[in-house]
C-alpha cells in the first residue's frame, strides 16, 4: 500500500510541472499550428530568472514567504516580453508556410536562446532552494513528502481550471475556439486573428516560463535543462493529442504515473518507458488519445 501511495503521489507531482509546460505547448499548437521547440528555452529562462531573482530578493532581507510571489513574477517577466518578441519579431513572417519550416525556425531560436543562457549566467549551477524548505514536510506513515511538491499539484489544478474557464467562458476563449476550428472563417467574421495569435503565444510562453520558475526550487538550474523538458512535453502532447487541452491533462497524468511506477518498481526502465508508451499510443491512435484525425491531402 505504501508503494502504491508513493507511486500515485510521485506520479502526480511529476505530472503537475510537466502539465504546466506541456499545456502551453499544446495551446500554441492548437491555435497557431506551430510546434514550438523554443518552448524548452522559455522553461529554462523562467528557471534561471526565478533562481536569480529569489537570490536577490532574499539577500536584500525581505520576508522569505514573498519568494513565492517572486517565482510568479519571474514567469511573467520572462514569458510576456519573450513571447511577444518571438511572435511579432519572427514567427509572423512565417505564417502560411509548411509546418516543418516552423519547426526548424523554432529549433533555431531554441539553439540561440540556449547559447544566450550561457552568455548571461555562465555554466555554473544556480540554486533557489529557500522556497522549497519554507513549507515543511508531510508524513504519510513511513513516507515523507515535501509540501512544496504537493503544492505543485495544487498549482497545476489552478492553472488547468483557469485555462478551462478562459477557453469556455470568456470572449477571448470563444475567439480562440473559432480560430482553432476555421481560421479563414474567423477572419471573415471580423476576428483579429493576428491579435489572437500574439495573445496565444504570450500565454503559452508564460506557461512555459511558469513551469521553469516553480521547478527551480526543486532542482539545480543548469545549462541544457530545456532540452530534457521539451522532449518530455512533446511526449505528453503526442500521447494526449496535438492541440488538445484534455489530452494535455491525461497525457501528463499518464506519463507521471508510468514514470513513477518505473522508478519504484523497474528503475532500469525509467528512461525508456515514457517513449515506449508514446510509441504504443501512436501505433493505435496516430493522432493521440484526444486528437482529431485530419483528412489526408493527396
Amino acid at each position: 500500500m505504501l508503494t502504491l501511495i508513493a507511486i500515485l503521489l510521485d506520479g502526480l507531482i511529476f505530472a503537475s510541472w510537466i502539465f504546466i509546460v506541456a499545456v502551453g505547448l499544446t495551446l500554441i499548437f492548437g491555435v497557431m499550428r506551430i510546434l514550438n521547440i523554443a518552448h524548452g528555452s522559455l522553461y529554462a529562462f523562467g528557471a534561471y530568472v526565478a533562481a536569480w531573482l529569489v537570490g536577490q530578493y532574499l539577500s536584500a532581507g525581505y520576508a522569505p514567504m514573498g519568494s513565492f510571489a517572486v517565482l510568479l513574477l519571474s514567469a511573467i517577466i520572462v514569458g510576456v516580453p519573450m513571447g511577444f518578441i518571438m511572435e511579432r519579431g519572427l514567427l509572423r513572417f512565417m505564417y502560411g508556410r509548411d509546418e516543418v519550416i516552423m519547426v526548424l525556425v523554432t529549433y533555431a531560436v531554441f539553439l540561440i536562446l540556449e547559447d544566450a543562457i550561457m552568455l548571461i549566467w555562465g555554466t555554473d549551477a544556480y540554486f533557489a532552494f529557500e522556497p522549497y524548505s519554507l513549507l515543511g514536510n508531510t508524513e504519510i506513515e513511513a513516507l515523507v513528502f515535501s509540501n512544496y511538491d504537493l503544492a505543485m499539484i495544487a498549482l497545476a489544478l489552478v492553472v488547468g481550471a483557469l485555462l478551462w474557464w478562459g477557453l469556455n467562458h470568456t470572449r477571448v476563449g470563444k475567439y480562440l475556439q473559432v480560430v482553432i476550428h476555421d481560421r479563414e472563417l474567423a477572419q471573415a467574421l471580423g476576428i483579429n486573428v493576428t491579435r489572437v495569435f500574439t495573445i496565444t503565444f504570450m500565454v503559452g510562453a508564460v506557461l512555459g516560463a511558469l513551469g521553469g520558475a516553480f521547478t527551480a526550487p526543486q532542482i539545480s538550474v543548469t545549462p541544457g535543462m530545456g532540452v530534457e523538458v521539451i522532449v518530455l512535453a512533446f511526449a505528453v502532447v503526442v500521447i494526449g493529442g496535438m492541440g488538445s487541452f484534455p489530452g494535455a491533462v491525461v497525457g501528463a497524468v499518464l506519463v507521471g504515473i508510468i514514470r513513477a511506477a518505473a522508478v519504484h518498481l523497474l528503475p532500469q526502465l525509467e528512461l525508456f518507458i515514457i517513449y515506449a508508451v508514446m510509441a504504443l499510443v501512436l501505433v493505435f491512435r496516430p493522432q493521440g488519445l484526444f486528437g482529431q484525425a485530419e483528412a489526408r491531402k493527396i
